[in-house]
């Protein structure tokens, strides 16, 4: 490979990448044109990965080659368990959204397929395989919220977006992808496709989830 991993992985995963990171749905946040109804769906149906996604944080701290890839890997469950748990509470305040759609709502299929994807890279994956449906979850939303060209007044939309473009969360995506290079370069090619295609579905996922909420 003439790239990096990451850079590799992600080229091999066009049109879906681009389309994730400029879908419509991500615009309508920007514009402020976003209709509370499919926000909430979204917030509700977002909030459904949060266990499971510290779970796979969990199995890459687990399956860490080295102490401070663990302490970055560990750092990161504390956000998600502090400042996005406190934003999604607020939000669902705000929304009008009651308890059971909290806590458990009706799945969409968007959710259940991404949902099995990352409880089978968690249960049968390598230490690369879980970084790489890590990866394709935190990079994505870092280069879709980046394109924000203001601030929005609601801060539904506004902190949703600042989550995901702060420069914690970006120094974050960096280490996610540079420790992915780092642990790539030492995989045999069928490793490497092992990833390719699991970075290939995560990315469709992402695509599946924003399209079930945007008409």
């Amino acid at each position: 490979m003439t790239d990096n991993f990451t850079d590799w992985l992600r080229g091999r995963s066009e049109p879906d990448w681009t389309e994730v990171v400029e879908h419509p749905f991500t615009d309508a946040l920007f514009d402020g044109s976003m209709p509370d109804e499919y926000m909430s769906s979204y917030l509700v149906q977002d909030y459904q990965f949060v266990d499971d996604f510290l779970a796979l944080l969990g199995a890459a701290v687990a399956r860490a080659d080295r102490y401070s890839s663990r302490l970055a890997l560990a750092g990161s469950i504390a956000v998600v368990t502090s400042e996005e748990n406190t934003y999604f509470q607020r939000s669902f305040d705000a929304l009008g959204i009651g308890e059971a759609d909290r806590v458990n709502p009706e799945l969409d299929p968007a959710t259940v397929a991404f949902r099995e994807l990352m409880r089978d890279t968690r249960d049968n994956g390598g230490y690369a395989e879980v970084l790489t449906v890590l990866t394709v979850a935190e990079w994505t939303y870092l280069e879709w919220a980046v394109r924000a060209p203001a601030k929005p007044d609601n801060f539904v939309h506004a902190e949703w977006i600042e989550l995901h473009a702060n420069p914690d969360f970006q120094q974050w995506v960096s280490w996610l992808r540079s420790e992915l290079d780092r642990v790539g370069a030492e995989l045999d090619e069928r490793e490497r496709a092992r990833c390719l295609r699991l970075f290939q579905q995560a990315t469709r996922c992402e695509i599946d989830f924003f399209n079930a909420h945007w008409d």
